[in-house]
């Protein structure tokens, strides 16, 4: 064809033509006006789909053309991969239904093929695929040829050309196994869009998504959408039941596919309760089974992954499950395969890749399996028979134990030798502590069913400062709890002690003041008849510091006295001057700061010629404590301030908020009102991050205090009510222990009131209150106590006198009041 310049070009139309036909310098592509078959093959997304808000934002935000220019460049292809059964087509199927009702994204139309990649039996190759595409393309059969490179080549030119005359296509490729099988079906031209899903992460060059399980409100809804599109509007069971609901979506863990085939088993029998399927599902080794349908099933799924594994993966796999705890690092997988580091790490990530193992979102070198996934490999382990089974645990424990205790020497420091060099510092011993913390306690609790209790029960004693310091006393008890039956049912008695004393301090921590007691008088009268004397001192010592706190101060001080000289007689230097500065903290207590200061003097000497630095900070502290009772504020502000430093370098959070908190009291004596508020302030909010309500209160009610005397009484009186709701939700978990500090709390309140000249009448409330609380606790019978009530009564005398009642407070003065 010759245009009117003489130029010439041949135009080929109503259709796409493979191979030469026509010679000529320009040859253009005409397409089709329409292909509507390119829609066929597309699934129905499901009507049961919640949960995937976000995602199917991000993904349409992704695939939505925009002609700006754009800072980060639009994806043209997109992968998403997840664990089998999470929902990854369903998310691909709903997000496409949303970008076709917008008729200018893709107006070509949707290619959509399901490569079966992970069944091996009909797995779909590229050249079968790409037939299929040409096909819903328009191209007729006899121009599609037969080898991979021309089906490709043929296949990017039509979606070039639908491109660039404005009719986008958008490719879905389903259930990729591999990049190789994906490969051949991506565009080339950058504008046409591509959504790939797999199991596995795929180097394809594309924007990656990694999709994970529902949240347990999602996935209840999931299983009420089902039911209800299953059975209708009558089905109300998830809403009549749903504690059972719950249960469910917990024992699917989160995992659509589990959760479609609950509704499905619910759905088939309409009298069956909710509470019925979760008993069925509580039996782990009977869950995967529980989980299937004529039509589908969890452990089906998760086969075709499994299958794929190499030897050396699926080894690894299958040991994952004998860590007791909820994740493991890549050198416990390496103890578990007893391989090395390197190695494991290399599988881990190729089992990452195929989402059978996930990568911790918080710490490169963690991986955790879901919860299904786990009872899959579980069932797999008995492959290795129990010989390999018990060499890998074993493996792993001694892993534990050698790390443990390693890291539990940078936290005591002892004479016997210097830290171990597996941790180069401190924060690195701690940092392996607490990222071990769960798989070391579920070790411990479960070593009666690996056949190594023993064993495992001596990681109790590596554990014990680790949880002493950082304040895990629910931990601390579990471990030592299971370490002590261990150490009892073998008859060890020694070790049976020395648990005993761990768990009387933890219960002590806890406030479980009698139960601690009964516990450390036990093991210190086992160590008098085992002819133990440095153990009976720590027992002993332990002791002590539970009397004070049950306000027995003679008895405390007497324990103390006799801990202090056993220590001292056998030359152990730590526990003279650790059961020294209990000593002095009792007669400081008791408002006996010159037997106190020596004694607290003598601990701080010691403990500083042995380089305990955190017990010197704490000595430190309690001297500070008894020189602010004689009135030496200034030089109770400098030792607070030394010991805070030295508690913050050895990350004892907790024992630099005991510190902030005295501190601040002793800076309202000397009347520097702002920076004992920052000092009260810092300490309350550890004590809440500590979650240590007793000490919180306390340090609501200091703070209280401090507003108080910089004439802030609103704030002040605001937080003397925080202080006194805390106290009092502690009086009814335990009265006897929690009534004193309710008491001193609301006197503390009243005196806020009284110091403001506000809000009297229920200032008078709350003093008479506190004095009613001391008198009945027997305040007359402890110097303490009626110090307190003391002082009460003549707050309740002062309140009555700004309220005009002068008669009723003279006759508080001249009756009311002890003597003092």
């Amino acid at each position: 064809m010759a245009d009117e310049n003489g130029n010439v070009s041949n135009a080929i139309s109503g259709g796409v033509f493979f191979h030469e036909v026509i010679q000529g310098r320009d040859i253009t592509v005409v397409l089709p006006p329409e292909v509507a078959s390119a829609l066929y093959g597309l699934p129905a997304p499901s009507s049961t789909f919640t949960g995937r808000d976000a995602q199917v934002e991000e993904l349409l935000h992704a695939l939505s053309p925009r002609e700006e220019q754009q800072a980060v460049p639009q994806p043209s292809r997109i992968a998403v991969a997840g664990l089998a059964g999470v929902g990854k087509t369903e998310l691909v199927l709903q997000v496409v239904a949303r970008a076709l009702r917008e008729t200018d994204w893709f107006p070509g139309g949707v290619l959509f093929v399901d490569l079966l990649g992970y069944d091996p039996e009909r797995l779909l190759s590229p050249e079968r695929a790409l037939d299929g595409f040409l096909h819903a393309l328009g191209i007729s059969g006899e121009h599609i040829p037969d080898g991979l490179q021309d089906l490709q080549r043929l296949y990017r030119s039509v979606l070039t050309a639908f491109a660039e005359q404005d009719r986008r296509i958008l490719v879905v490729v389903d259930n990729a196994s591999s990049a190789d099988q994906v490969a051949p079906l991506l565009p080339a031209d950058g504008m046409t869009a591509v959504l790939v899903t797999s199991r596995h992460t795929l180097d394809i060059g594309a924007r990656l998504h990694d999709l994970n399980v529902l949240d347990t409100n999602a996935s209840i809804a999931l299983l009420h959408q089902a039911l209800l599109q299953a059975r209708g509007p009558a089905d109300t069971r998830v809403q009549d039941a749903p504690d059972a609901a719950a249960a469910i979506a917990k024992l699917c863990s989160g995992l659509p596919l589990a959760l479609r085939i609950a509704a499905a088993l619910l759905a088939d029998t309409p009298t069956r309760p909710l509470a019925s399927l979760a008993q069925a599902l509580r039996t782990e080794h009977s869950r995967l089974d529980r989980l299937r349908r004529e039509d589908r099933a969890v452990r089906a799924a998760f086969d075709l992954s499994y299958q794929r594994l190499s030897d050396v993966s699926a080894r690894l796999f299958r040991l994952c499950p004998l860590n007791a705890g909820p994740d493991l690092s890549t050198e416990s997988a390496a103890a578990l395969a007893d391989m090395d580091d390197d190695t494991a790490e290399e599988i881990l990530q190729d089992l990452n890749r195929a989402h059978l193992v996930e990568a911790s979102e918080s710490a490169w070198g963690r991986w955790r399996m879901h919860d299904l996934v786990r009872l899959y490999a579980t069932d797999h382990l008995k492959q290795e028979g129990p010989e390999k089974q018990f060499a890998a645990h074993s493996r792993l424990l001694e892993l534990y134990r050698t790390m443990a205790s390693a890291a539990s020497s940078h936290l005591t420091p002892d004479s016997s030798g210097p830290p171990s060099p597996l941790f180069t510092n401190r924060e690195k011993a701690l940092e392996w502590l607490e990222n071990e913390r769960a798989n070391l306690v579920a070790t411990v609790t479960t070593a009666h069913e690996t056949g190594a209790g023993t064993t495992a029960a001596s990681l109790a004693f590596s554990l014990a400062a680790f949880f002493e310091q950082h304040r895990y006393f629910a931990d601390w008890i579990t471990v030592t709890t299971s370490a002590l039956a261990t150490f009892q049912q073998a008859s060890d008695h020694q070790s049976t002690g020395r648990a005993m004393v761990n768990l009387g301090i933890a219960q002590r921590e806890l406030r479980q003041f009698e139960a601690a007691v009964m516990l450390l008088q036990a093991a210190a009268d086992a160590f008098t008849e085992a002819g133990d004397r440095r153990d009976r001192a720590m027992a002993l010592d332990a002791l002590g510091v539970v009397q004070r706190e049950m306000r027995q101060y003679d008895e405390s001080i007497d324990t103390h006295t006799e801990a202090a000289a056993i220590f001292q007689d056998v030359q152990d230097l730590r526990g003279q001057a650790r059961a020294l500065n209990n000593l002095g903290s009792t007669w400081g207590e008791i408002h006996q700061s010159g037997k106190a200061i020596p004694i607290l003097r003598q601990a701080l000497s010691i403990m500083r010629a042995t380089g305990d630095r955190r017990r010197e900070a704490m000595a430190s502290a309690n001297l500070g404590a008894a020189l602010r009772k004689t009135g030496q504020f200034e030089q109770a502000i400098t030792l607070y301030g030394e010991a805070i430093t030295r508690l913050r370098d050895t990350h004892d959070r907790h024992g630099e908020a005991l510190a902030l908190s005295n501190r601040g009291t002793a800076l309202q004596h000397v009347q520097r009102f702002p920076e004992a508020i920052k000092d009260h302030r810092q300490a309350a909010d550890i004590f809440q991050k500590a979650e240590d309500p007793h000490r919180l209160a306390n340090a609501l009610g200091s703070l209280a205090g401090a507003y108080s005397g910089d004439e802030q009484h609103t704030t002040a009186a605001e937080l003397s009510v925080q202080a006194l709701k805390i106290h009092r939700q502690l009086v009814q978990a335990n009265s006897a222990v929690n009534a004193p500090e309710l008491a001193r709390t609301l006197s503390l309140a009243a005196w806020v009131r009284r110091n403001g000249r506000h809000d009297l009448a229920t200032a008078l409330t709350m003093a008479e209150e506190s004095v009613a609380i001391y008198q009945g606790l027997g305040a007359e019978t402890s110097p303490v106590l009626s110090a307190h009530l003391h002082m009460a009564l003549g707050l309740q005398a002062d309140i009555l006198d700004l309220l005009g009642r002068h008669q009723q407070a003279d006759t508080i003065r001249r009756n009311g009041l002890p003597p003092g």
